[in-house]
């Protein structure tokens, strides 16, 4: 219901409540049943069956199931015939496929702990409520919509509901609205427009804020899951079904490779049947053989070692990442974040510092830093006129009391005055509070015969009773023209979203009656001058953000503060074009979704942000193929953070929901660790290219060497034992070690790769095509003219050597994915460097003594030689080929420039 548009008799009457006598035990019974409990409903869980099953629809993990169910029906077929089995590519297959499941499970908890985070919120906190004409204490779970609660400092809101009473309430939302600002209510207030933000809505209180200040009688107009935050929580207990970018494009690549293989193996079987038929040896036994062959080449196609070697890469960027301050709780995340171009970030606590400080002092008609004050009736000012302490916890300073206050106390540390000490030394003899009718606090001290009156408040209602200005130590009329000067330097930095506190003191020689004689105090007074108060920006965001532009990366601001303020913050970081757009929430709440289809890329600015419209700006930018990071604190932004594709939470200021939505958590709070991740992200992806780059490579070659052995009627080069040594060596410390790359200095110089981009770019197919065909022609003139010498008997062995150092050396080649040399990194990535030498190492021992179980014979030093430096040519080749395109590209340049 919407209560804040409501009078309060209008609620008491339509809820059927006295105020005076709160609910009878009947009317208990009656709400709860009608209303519900003052308790988030959990969403349903699903079995872990499901998850399993869900897992397993991945595309690469079926074609991988798959191809274990062929590789295990093959050797069935071979042990009844008697012949040779070989089960341990299937267990491979099968150790991959479950640890890909596995991790996907594993992490997909993370959600179901938000809920239970956000559930558990002060569960336990007693409640003092109005029941049968009585006072007394419920706990927070028992609360039923018309309950009479009564509220006061220091208590935690059990429950939504419209105000009854307040005397000086000041209500902490930020919570739901990210503002750390506390709320002055008015339960008197009567709110006309439907559109009012939340964060405006003064005659209500909201389940999980707290009091600050004052008191207050309200009654409850919504529990459990009908209330703000349940409406939070209620998108926490959904399932999220998306899937990241990365899953997306091996789903493609999946796809496509079945494909491949499945037109291969057709063809392959027509051919064996058509040359079975043609010799006339036609038989069922062969039909089954050339079936089998065509089946293997499918299997052969695959990378079954893909979800091992993307896991295990995936784990040790983690532990680099974790070093850099930003912990990885959804592992394919550390990828993720390298595609995104869009960041939707919260403002207080992420891009400022969630601080009230004190940025510029008006005295003696100067704008100057607040190290700079001097003024003698500003600084006790500041000191004595304030109810606000800091105190140090645990090594940081906290703000105890007003923000704005704080802040002042603060600003004396930058000029070395202890607050303290100050007011030790200054007696207070009475004090006016702070009220939002005056819109000014006033203090009095005592000093020698005569007493001080310092006022602090709005600058209008400062000047306003001021008649004096001190300037260059003289007190001076302040006339017309003084006054209009100082109005247009409010006026400019409020414009500029600084928050203006005004300053004033007056001698009082006579003593009054304090409690009766406010307004004649606060007459004739001396104007000391005014201080420009904000919340500033992080230190290293602004420079952060700029790394972020030259990205390719765009940053939206989504905060519950004001439409001036956000602004402003905006204005600070550069992110404002000319045909930037600016609104508030409710202006997204009125457009559907093809109109804000048509904007949303010009919007930068959404002030008054509601978690829901958050998670509708995310998704509706997911669902135009932008990748989305959403950084943020508070319960307010969890939503947001669990439907992006990376969510970013902050590990020091940041609630535990928000830590439990996100992908990542930043140890440092820095927006500076985002871009490092970023740039991490986009080494990551690089590698998983390395790798397929490779892995490709080795699969082309292996299937098209196969392939026209066949057909130029050589016997197969390489037996199923040998395939699968390939399989495992490849698939082992080469291929890791790609994945271990260092990362290369113009990774942020490049735009963000596309949600729809394939993950096999047209350089990499021209690669992996050209070097393939390179080496598929050396394989099969091996074959031919067997010009490396040799017996007769280790021509196989020869063959099958060439081919798997050709691999091992590719592996060099791989690690580049453009153009460029790989003489630059040669010897960077030094893991890689000597996994290839003990690869090479592994494989001449098996060459020359296991000749027994993988069909080889021993080879001379000399054959090793010439094996070794003819398979080194594939490096040449590569590079010859590399600077004729970079050649190519410069004439082209030229050409049109």
């Amino acid at each position: 219901m919407d209560s804040f548009l409501r009078g309060k008799e209008e609620v008491l009457k339509d809820l059927k409540v006295d105020e005076t006598q709160g609910l009878s035990d009947v009317q208990i019974e009656e709400m709860r049943k009608t209303y519900g409990k003052n308790e988030f409903l959990p969403g349903k869980k699903q079995s872990l069956v499901n998850k399993i099953i869900e897992a397993l629809k991945d595309p690469m993990v079926l074609i991988l199931l798959g191809a274990t169910i062929i590789s295990i029906g093959m050797n069935i077929y071979k042990m009844i015939n008697g012949g040779h089995t070989e089960f341990g590519e299937s267990i491979g297959i099968l150790l991959a496929v479950t640890l890909s499941v596995g991790i996907q499970i594993i992490m997909e908890g993370k959600s179901e702990k938000a809920f239970d985070q956000l559930n558990n919120i002060n569960e336990d906190i007693k409640v003092k409520v109005i029941r049968n004409g009585k006072i007394q204490y419920i706990f927070k779970k028992e609360v039923v919509v018309g309950d009479i609660v009564l509220v006061e400092t220091g208590d935690k809101i059990p429950a939504d509901g419209r105000l009854l009473e307040d005397i000086e309430l000041n209500i902490d939302e930020s919570m739901l609205t990210g503002e750390s600002d506390p709320v002055k209510k008015d339960g008197y207030l009567i709110i006309t427009s439907e559109k009012t933000p939340l964060a405006e809505r003064v005659n209500m209180v909201y389940s999980g804020t707290f009091v600050t200040s004052g008191r207050g009688t309200y009654i409850v107009t919504e529990v459990g899951d009908n209330t703000e935050m349940g409406h939070i929580a209620k998108e926490l207990k959904e399932t999220n079904t998306s899937s990241t970018p990365l899953q997306e494009k091996l789903g493609v690549l999946a796809k496509r490779i079945s494909i491949v293989g499945a037109a291969g193996a057709v063809l392959v079987f027509v051919f064996e049947c058509f040359k079975i038929m043609s010799l006339g040896g036609f038989s069922f036994d062969r039909i089954q053989e050339a079936f089998m062959t065509s089946i293997a080449l499918i299997v052969a196609c695959v990378p079954e070692g893909l979800p091992t070697i993307v896991a295990m890469i995936f784990a040790f960027n983690v532990v680099k990442m974790a070093k850099n301050n930003a912990l990885v709780k959804k592992m394919v995340a550390c990828e993720t974040i390298g595609s995104t171009n869009v960041i939707c970030s919260d403002k207080t606590g992420t891009l400022t510092k969630n601080q009230m400080t004190v940025m510029k002092v008006w005295c003696d008609n100067l704008i100057e830093e607040p190290k700079k004050l001097k003024n003698i009736n500003l600084i006790d000012n500041f000191a004595i006129n304030s109810t606000a302490n800091l105190q140090m916890e645990d090594g940081k300073e906290k703000f105890i009391g007003n923000p704005t206050e704080c802040s002042l106390l603060k600003a004396l540390k930058k000029i070395n005055i202890d607050y303290c000490n100050v007011r030790k030394e200054k007696e207070l003899i009475y004090q006016y509070s702070f009220s939002s009718e005056k819109k000014s606090m006033t203090s009095i001290i005592s000093n020698d015969n005569e007493y001080i009156a310092f006022t602090k408040g709005s600058p209008e209602k400062v000047l306003a009773f001021c008649k004096f200005i001190e300037l260059d130590g003289k007190i001076i009329e302040l006339d017309y023209k003084i006054q209009a000067n100082i109005e247009k330097e409010i006026k400019k930095l409020q414009n500029e979203a600084y928050r203006i506190i005004g300053f004033s003191h007056k001698n009082i020689k006579d003593k009054l009656h304090w409690e009766k004689s406010q307004d004649n105090v606060e007459e004739n007074m001396i104007y000391d001058g005014f201080v420009a108060i904000a919340d500033p920006l992080r230190d290293e965001v602004y420079e952060a953000v700029q790394k972020c532009k030259r990205a390719g990366i765009s940053l939206k601001i989504l905060t519950g503060d004001n439409i001036v303020t956000a602004t402003a913050i905006a204005r600070q970081l550069n992110i404002l074009k000319e045909d930037s757009i600016i609104l508030e929430a409710n202006d997204i709440d009125e457009m559907n979704d093809y109109e804000l289809e048509k904007v949303i890329d010009k919007i930068t600015v959404i002030a008054r942000s509601k978690p829901i419209t958050k998670m509708r700006v995310v998704k509706l930018l997911k669902k135009l193929g932008n990748v989305v990071a959403v950084t943020g604190d508070g319960i307010n932004d969890a939503p947001a953070l669990r439907n992006a594709d990376v969510g970013i939470s902050m590990g020091i200021n940041g609630t535990e929901v928000s830590k439990e939505a996100s992908d990542i958590v930043l140890l440092d709070d820095s927006f500076s660790t985002i871009v490092k991740a970023v740039e991490w992200g986009r080494g990551i992806y690089e590698n998983l290219q390395r790798f397929l780059q490779f892995q490709l490579t080795v699969n082309l070659v292996a299937v098209v060497t196969i392939i026209l052995s066949e057909i130029f009627g050589f016997k197969l080069p390489f037996t199923p034992v040998q395939l699968l040594w390939v399989n495992i060596i490849m698939d082992g410390p080469p291929a890791l070690s790609l994945g271990l790359e260092s990362l290369r200095k113009n990774l942020m110089d490049k735009k963000p790769v596309k949600r729809d981009a394939s993950i096999i770019t047209r350089e990499m197919v021209f690669k992996i095509i050209s070097n393939g065909i390179y080496m598929i022609i050396m394989l099969i003139a091996l074959q031919s003219f067997k010009f490396l010498g040799g017996t007769l008997g280790q021509q196989e062995t020869i063959v099958f050597s060439v081919f798997v150092l050709f691999q091992l050396f590719n592996a060099f080649n791989s690690r580049e994915l453009g153009n460029e040399s790989i003489i630059s990194c040669l010897g960077k990535n030094k893991v890689m460097v000597i996994s290839v030498l003990c690869t090479f190492v592994a494989h001449v021992l098996i060459v020359q003594f296991a000749g027994a179980v993988f069909g080889t014979v021993p080879l001379t030093l000399g054959l090793w030689i010439k094996v070794i430096v003819f398979s080194a040519t594939i490096i040449l080749y590569s590079e010859i080929v590399k600077a004729l395109s970079r050649s190519f590209e410069k004439a082209t340049e030229v050409k049109y420039e």
